[in-house]
């Protein structure tokens, strides 16, 4: 019987989250979702705030929230180099919740002092968050 696992890296800046084999990974890519399966053709794009959501050679599904970053696929391999990383489980949805709030606050604001490509991506972030934590409860 063929194997159509592949290896799997996540990293962050801080650390590295997982290496492993896997059989499934899906990636907030920049234009979209990504499925990315056994034999995938090769790719190189950027990554926005999201999940990385994985299913292990033992069957296990796993989810993590990243802030942004890059993504390779090449051969029987995929990297996700992330910014930041965290465990979906390690999430905190208080905090999640009011960093949504403080940033619609900010777009909001009608002040020239506002910077609002840093108040959208903070907003894009929060809500990032709350959707690998909704994702994670089912």
């Amino acid at each position: 019987m063929a194997d159509f696992n592949f290896h799997l890296d996540i990293v962050s800046a801080e650390e590295r989250l997982y290496s492993g084999s896997v059989s499934a990974v899906t990636v907030s890519g920049s234009e979209g979702e990504l499925g990315i399966r056994y034999g995938h053709a090769p790719l190189l794009t950027a990554i926005r705030p999201g999940l990385v959501q994985y299913l292990t050679k033992a069957g296990e599904q796993e989810v993590l929230y990243i802030s942004g970053g890059m993504l390779e696929v090449q051969g029987s391999s995929v990297t996700v180099l992330a910014d930041t990383a965290i465990r979906a489980e390690d999430l905190d949805k208080a905090k999640a919740e009011e960093a949504k709030r403080a940033a619609e606050a900010k777009l909001q604001n009608s002040s020239h002092d506002v910077d609002y490509a840093e108040a959208a991506a903070d907003l894009a972030r929060a809500v990032a968050k709350l959707r690998v934590l909704q994702l994670l409860k089912r």
